[in-house]
């Protein structure tokens, strides 16, 4: 199965070059995109790995490449990194925002593929996987050239689906700004807050069972002692952006993160 979580052992540190950011509440500091992080070592490891938050850059440790880095570092590539070719790395940084999107896609399908009540659409996910999954092992020039927009739309309209038959007749609060808002308590089970914003949203205690997260922006929500049970589409990364305690109940498939005080 492909590996749908990073692995920065085996990455050329693709997503502390590639991407651009700004200096804000995230980043300490602006870093222009296909520039190496001036906190990268040599060995492609972080200078400042056990002190990021510490430090400011927060989301550096909030992100996850669904394991795009390590693929494109050993397999598209071979091994190579850019340090040690120059003459690939434009190629290897157009490569790796592609290889990411696919890998997501790969993500949410495994996911379809575990959800009980969407049994029906396994099948599709399944159909759909093998198509991404072929994409993904083409080569560097295929990979540039590759438009993965329709794939998305595709692969959408079961996500879409599936989160239906999941909530049944839970609430849609799909892209809502609830950024700050006290919802303490609440009982939001079977919502889908696809796309919402709960940037330090108070969501402690509240009831967020069989909640579909997709896209959501957790970043500084508070979900001690709230209960995710069958939250679905949820990402560790989010997780990790979020605040909780070890009394937050979370998917099987996630872990409370180390920052979360006991």
């Amino acid at each position: 199965m492909t590996e749908l979580r990073a692995d920065c052992s085996r990455c050329f540190a693709l997503c502390c070059v590639v991407p651009a950011f700004a200096r804000s509440a995230d980043f300490a500091v602006d870093k222009p995109a296909r520039t190496p992080c001036r906190n990268l070592l040599a060995d492609f490891g972080c200078g400042i790995h056990t002190s990021l938050r510490d430090k400011g850059f927060t989301g550096c440790t909030v992100y996850d490449c669904f394991g795009a880095g390590q693929r494109v570092a050993q397999v598209t590539f071979g091994g190579t990194s850019w340090r040690d070719d120059p003459a690939s790395a434009e190629a290897m940084f157009d490569v790796f925002p592609v290889m990411r999107r696919l890998h997501e896609l790969l993500w949410y399908l495994n996911e379809v593929r575990g959800l009980e009540p969407a049994r029906g659409l396994h099948a599709r996910a399944g159909e759909l996987a093998a198509e991404v999954e072929r994409l993904a092992t083409g080569t560097a020039d295929e990979l540039r050239a590759l438009d993965v927009d329709p794939y998305w739309e595709r692969v959408n309209a079961v996500l879409l689906r599936a989160s239906d038959l999941v909530r049944g007749k839970g609430r849609n609060r799909r892209g809502a700004d609830l950024i700050g808002k006290d919802l303490k308590g609440a009982t939001l089970r079977g919502s889908t807050l696809r796309g919402a914003y709960l940037i330090g949203t108070n969501l402690r205690g509240a009831d967020l069972r069989l909640v579909d997260f997709i896209g959501a922006d957790l970043r500084g929500a508070d979900l001690s002692g709230a209960d995710l049970t069958g939250a679905f589409f949820l990402t560790q990364a989010q997780v990790d952006a979020a605040r909780g305690d070890r009394a937050t109940r979370l998917p099987a498939t996630l872990t409370h993160p180390a920052h979360w005080p006991a």
